[in-house]
């Protein structure tokens, strides 16, 4: 008999199988009380997307699964900052500004950072991963699946999703631990894309297998190598 998708995720995101959790923009500024796109951030709390993020990070720490925060980020001058599209001239000009080295740049409560953690930020683009440390970051720690967390699920989660894929990992997306506006949204775009091509699965089955006791068996294959050709979706 075949694996149940239980088992299957099990073996993905096994503490000792190459897994690495990713929190993607759950910093003050975006998702915090005092952020620059309010709407976002009340989505975020309200379904419980940041919590559940917190619940996965405090496992990931209990567990020895490597957690990287990914920051977006600005400088004041604006030097190095896209401003080829109309969300860049938007972000912009909202009062909030995600500046380097400010508040607003910090992981938001009720998130928890270790010091083991390692925090990637950014100053260009829309991707965590797209010209980013993230990439090198995961290849030497051995990735293989990479679980995508955080907001928004309009722009930066897909975009994260997909590059992972493109590089050769497989993705795992706790459907109830990532948030974008308007609320119906998010449900939308997980069924209907990042379903195709990401294992999707909730807070509560990835806490319940990082609590499984682990059996001995293949790691299974290497980025670059064809594993996210492997991945089985449920919507």
């Amino acid at each position: 008999m075949g694996q149940s998708a239980r088992e299957r995720l099990d073996e993905r995101i096994r503490p000792d199988g190459g897994v690495v959790l990713l929190t993607v923009e759950c910093q003050q500024g975006v998702v915090g009380p005092e952020s620059a796109l309010p709407e976002l951030a009340a989505v975020a709390r309200a379904s419980g997307a940041l919590r559940n993020v917190a619940r996965l990070v405090a496992a990931a720490h209990g567990a020895d699964v490597q957690v990287i925060h990914a920051v977006a980020e600005r400088r004041p001058d604006g030097r190095g900052a896209n401003s080829n599209a109309r969300l860049f001239r938007a972000a912009a000009r909202l009062p909030v500004q995600q500046h380097s080295g400010s508040t607003a740049v910090r992981i938001a409560e009720p998130i928890q950072v270790a010091e083991q953690d390692l925090v990637v930020r950014r100053l260009h683009g829309l991707s965590p991963l797209a010209g980013t440390d993230v990439d090198p970051l995961l290849r030497n720690l051995g990735c293989r699946t990479l679980i995508v967390t955080g907001v928004s699920a309009n722009v930066a989660i897909p975009n994260a999703v997909f590059d992972a894929v493109n590089l050769g990992y497989t993705v795992v997306v706790p459907a109830d631990a990532i948030a974008g506006v308007p609320a119906d949204y998010t449900p939308a775009m997980i069924r209907h894309t990042l379903a195709l091509v990401a294992t999707i699965t909730t807070t509560d089955e990835v806490l319940a297998c990082w609590k499984t006791p682990r059996r001995t068996g293949s790691a299974g294959s290497a980025p670059g190598a064809g594993s996210a050709g492997g991945v089985v979706s449920r919507g």
